[in-house]
């Protein structure tokens, strides 16, 4: 509970002026900021721009444009571009140091009806049949390599259980996808903007690394330089993110020192309740 409590600590943000909120990170020893974390306070900020109850958001496309310094502020500056009869527009710039570091926009949608169709849940063993963190840390920790082990020996907010462990075991390279089941490591308050933000926050966790399965490469390795370039998020339908939510995640394409890769995330009853798309920068580093 104290990782999630930390999660709510930093998404709820200091309002400053009537556009203008600050955010601050976790001091958990990280160089850069979480990627997830700027989405999530980002759409935060948005979201106390808007005055309508009955608009939530139903889309953002943002920018990672430099890496987050977690040791200062984030200073969040929304525009309040349109308020129109359906829906509500809102672009966001996160500033550091003096310079924009992230950028947003944001739809927010009326609530309405229309026509109804989804792909359907792949067929996956619940989260209850597949090991627990605990269970995994127990086996694996032992034979992580420091940068590795140093992030897994942390409690985080988000539970994150693979369906295919091999991946994590080999180099092999293997088709580019997996299946997590995720969810926040405690319940949250029954504020339904809150758990889009919270989505928001955990829809960046392991969605570039499914592009390095097809080349048996790993996050950590030390080798590659990673980084998140671009981020999207559709809303469907309603969940909570404190209940196991299926991520099933491919990676179409890599070129350019670029990989792109696609979310759909499932509750528990196999309702599509939101699409993700993701390019980030792959590089190869070359000896130090």
């Amino acid at each position: 509970m104290a990782a999630v409590e930390e999660l709510l600590s930093t998404l709820d943000l200091e309002q400053l002026e009537h556009n203008l909120f600050r955010g601050r990170s976790p001091q958990n020893g990280w160089q850069r900021v979480f990627g997830g974390q700027v989405v999530g306070q980002a759409l935060v900020a948005a979201d106390r721009t808007v005055e309508a109850q009955d608009r939530l958001a139903h889309s953002l496309h943002a920018y990672f444009l430099r890496p987050g310094d977690p040791k200062v502020p984030i200073i969040y500056d929304v525009d309040r571009i349109r308020d129109g009869g359906s829906f509500t527009t809102r672009r966001v710039v996160a500033i550091q140091h003096g310079q924009a570091i992230f950028s947003m926009g944001v739809s927010f949608h009326k609530a309405e009806t229309g026509f109804e169709h989804q792909v359907a849940m792949p067929d996956v063993p619940p989260p209850e049949a597949l090991p627990s963190e605990e269970e995994l840390l127990a086996r694996l920790l032992p034979n992580m390599p420091d940068e590795m082990r140093f992030y897994w020996e942390k409690e985080r907010p988000i539970e994150l259980r693979p369906v295919d462990l091999s991946r994590y075991l080999c180099r092999e390279k293997l088709e580019p996808k997996q299946y997590l089941w995720i969810k926040t490591n405690g319940r949250l308050p029954d504020n339904y903007r809150l758990h889009q933000c919270a989505l928001a926050y955990a829809s960046d966790f392991s969605l570039l690394d499914t592009a390095l399965i097809a080349h048996g490469r790993v996050l950590f390795d030390p080798r590659l330089m990673l980084a998140s370039l671009d981020h999207a998020l559709w809303f469907h339908r309603p969940f909570r993110a404190d209940e196991w939510l299926l991520y099933a995640q491919d990676s179409p394409s890599a070129q350019a020192g670029r990989g792109f890769c696609r979310g759909s995330i499932f509750a528990r009853d196999g309702r599509l309740v939101a699409s993700v798309a993701q390019e980030g920068l792959i590089r190869e580093q070359g000896p130090k």
